[in-house]
C-alpha cells in the first residue's frame, strides 16, 4: 500500500487527541552525522553510507514480531526519532510507514511526526517525506545563536536554522522545534530575548529543556574537570519560572515540563507518553511499553548497536534484548512519574483501577498544604510549578 499525504491529511484532525492516552508506534533510527557531546541518547555515526535497505527489511520484520505482540490496536500517533531521522532519503521513511499500516493500519489523519535537524533540512526531502505522510517535523535547533551553537556541538548555525524552520513551516501542517536553555553564562535576560525570538518563529509547539550534564557524555568529563559551569538551583529555577511565564504570554502555555503548545497542538505522541498509554518501540535502542493480558504491562527494550540489531532481527525476527513485566503497583508508580509531568495532571480513578489502591489521605492533604500538588476538578490530581521543580521526591512520596 502506498501512504500517500492525502490519505494521512483527510478526515480527522491532524493532532487528533481526544483526551485518552492511546496507542503510539515509535520508530528509532540511530544513525547521526555527528554525535553531539551533550546527548546521551543511542545515536551512531557512519563513515560509510548507511545500508537503508537492509534497515528497512530489519524494521519491517521486527514489527512484524511486535503486531504480533500486540494485537489490533487503534493506532494514534507514529514517531520517527533518533539519531536524525532527516538523513533517510523519503523513499525511506515512505517505506516506514507502508509497512507500519499494513500491519496495524494507520487512520486518516493521526499525527506522524519525525525529527530533523536543520544542517540536513532539504526542500526536496521536506516535500518528499511530506508525501510519504509525514505531517509534523520536530526541528533539532537547540539554539538561535553562533556562539552557543558551536559550544553544543551543532553542525547548523543560526541562519541555517531559521531557513530549516521557513522550509519547515512551509511544507508540514505542524512544526516544533527544541532548544535548550541555562547554556553556560547565559542570563534570564538573554534567555528572555532568545525565547521570545523563538516563539515569534514557531508555528505551534517549542520544546525547552534546561541542559543536563548526562553520564557518558563528553560534557560530563567536561564537568567534573571544572570546564563546565551549570546554574546553580535558585537560577535553574528563575530560569525555568520565566520560560513559563513568557510562553504563556505570548499563547504557547506549558502543557508538560518542558513542552508549549498552543491549546489544541500538543504532541499527541508525546501525550501518550506521558498519559502512561501502550506504545511499541521499534530499532536499535527503542523501548517499548504495551499492555498484556493479567494487568501485566510488557516492557521491551531493543539492542542498542545498529548493525548488532539488524542482525538479531535477521536471526530472531526481532532486535529485543532486555524485557520485563510490570505488576499493578509498578504501572501505578510510572504512571505517577508520567503523567506529574502534565499540566493537567492524572486522571485519579485510573490511576486507582491501574495501581489497585488510592493515595494515603494524610500524606496527599500533607503534599497538599505544602503546596506541591492540587486537585483539578475533584477528578484529577496535578504538581504544582513548585511541585514539578521536586518531582522526582514528589512521585517517592506518593508513592509511599
Amino acid at each position: 500500500m502506498t501512504v500517500s499525504a492525502s490519505h494521512r491529511t483527510a478526515g480527522a484532525p491532524v493532532n487528533g487527541d481526544d483526551g485518552t492516552p492511546g496507542f503510539g508506534i515509535y520508530v528509532h533510527w540511530p544513525f547521526c552525522a555527528a554525535k553531539c557531546p551533550y546527548c546521551d541518547f543511542n545515536s551512531h555515526v557512519r563513515h560509510k553510507p548507511v545500508d537503508q535497505a537492509r534497515f528497512v527489511d530489519a524494521f519491517r520484520r521486527e514489527m512484524q514480531t511486535m503486531r504480533g505482540w500486540t494485537g489490533p490496536r487503534d493506532v494514534t500517533s507514529v514517531f520517527i526519532g533518533g539519531g536524525t531521522p532527516s538523513l533517510m532519503r523519503p523513499e525511506t521513511v515512505a517505506a516506514l510507514l507502508e509497512a507500519a499500516d499494513d500491519l496495524w493500519r494507520l487512520p486518516d489523519g493521526i499525527e506522524i511526526t519525525m525529527e530533523a535537524n536543520p544542517s540536513s533540512a532539504d526542500a526536496d526531502r521536506f516535500a518528499g517525506y511530506r508525501a510519504a505522510g509525514v505531517n509534523r517535523l520536530s526541528l533539532g535547533v537547540q539554539a538561535l545563536n553562533d556562539t552557543d551553537l558551536k559550544f553544543l556541538g551543532r553542525l547548523h548555525d543560526a541562519g541555517e536554522a531559521l531557513r530549516a524552520i521557513e522550509m519547515a513551516r512551509a511544507t508540514f501542517p505542524r512544526l516544533s522545534f527544541d532548544l535548550i536553555y541555562a547554556r553556560p553564562g547565559q542570563t534570564p535576560g538573554a534567555w528572555e530575548v532568545e525565547l521570545r525570538q523563538a516563539v515569534g518563529y514557531a508555528a505551534d509547539h517549542l520544546s525547552l529543556y534546561q541542559l543536563t550534564i548526562e553520564d557518558g557524555t563528553p560534557f560530563k568529563a567536561l564537568y567534573e574537570a571544572g570546564k563546565i559551569p551549570v546554574p546553580d538551583p535558585d537560577l535553574a529555577a528563575d530560569l525555568y519560572d520565566l520560560t513559563g511565564a513568557v510562553t504563556a504570554e505570548l499563547g504557547l502555555p506549558a502543557y508538560e515540563v518542558s513542552n508549549h503548545a498552543v491549546p489544541g497542538a500538543e504532541s499527541r505522541h508525546n501525550l501518550t507518553y506521558w498519559r502512561y498509554g501502550d506504545y511499541v518501540g521499534t530499532g536499535p535502542g527503542a523501548h517499548g511499553r504495551f499492555s498484556v493480558d493479567g494487568g501485566l504491562k510488557r516492557v521491551t527494550i531493543a539492542e542498542r548497536h545498529p548493525e548488532t540489531w539488524a542482525q538479531n532481527v535477521a536471526e530472531t525476527s526481532h532486535g529485543v534484548a532486555e524485557e520485563e513485566m510490570l505488576d499493578a503497583e509498578a504501572q501505578g508508580d510510572e504512571m505517577l512519574l508520567m503523567g506529574l509531568r502534565l499540566s493537567e495532571g492524572i486522571d485519579l480513578a485510573r490511576y486507582e483501577m491501574l495501581a489497585g489502591r488510592a493515595f494515603d489521605p494524610a500524606r496527599l492533604a500533607m503534599l497538599q498544604d505544602e503546596k506541591l500538588v492540587e486537585p483539578v476538578a475533584n477528578s484529577r490530581l496535578r504538581a504544582t510549578p513548585a511541585g514539578r521543580l521536586v518531582l522526582n521526591a514528589l512521585v517517592a512520596e506518593l508513592a509511599a
